[in-house]
């Protein structure tokens, strides 16, 4: 696979031409003519108009992610993911509308793990989309952007983690 720099010209088959903007660790952001700015997944088969050659400059702390990422999706050791300080033996009250029903309480460990094992297996459907072999590329991106707004409508729960690089992330990081 080719990898593409900023202002590479490219052709999408369903969104047109477009202009490499900005690059992440797996997508490309494309401002296509007709279709606005869009990402685009580094394996999906673009037709290259006019390639730029990619800039490496990458930080310490970005290869410390790649590394961590690498290391989430092909071992099977599960990670130990802290809840903050504050939280511990903490409790969520759910408390209905009506003040005629009793209201319910819930260890916030309990609700927590729940929030990882959903991230974790996101993380592990993602692993699957991408690997599928009857998948489309286009396809692909499809499902990887419905992925992508999960995380993004998770980002509520970051306030639970104990450390920044086991939140979630949505389109905007």
């Amino acid at each position: 696979m080719e990898l593409l720099g900023v202002g590479s010209r490219v052709n999408h088959p369903s969104f047109g031409t477009g202009v490499v903007i900005r690059l992440h660790k797996r997508v490309y952001e494309v401002c296509f003519i007709d279709q606005g700015i869009k990402t685009v997944a580094k394996d999906f088969q673009l037709e290259v108009i006019d390639r730029i050659e990619p800039e490496y400059n990458v930080s310490f702390s970005e290869a410390e992610d790649a590394l961590i990422k690498i290391l989430r999706e092909w071992s099977d050791v599960s990670e130990v993911v802290s809840i903050g300080d504050r939280w511990k033996n903490g409790m969520m009250v759910l408390q209905p509308g009506d003040k005629k029903l009793s209201s319910k309480e819930v260890p916030i460990e309990g609700f927590f793990h729940k929030i990882v094992m959903l991230r974790d297996r996101l993380r592990v459907m993602e692993q699957k989309i991408n690997a599928h072999k009857l998948l489309s590329d286009a396809e692909k991106v499809d499902l990887q952007q419905y992925i992508t707004r999960i995380y993004g409508s998770l980002t509520t729960f970051n306030v639970l983690f104990k450390h920044q690089f086991d939140q979630f992330e949505g389109t905007s990081s």
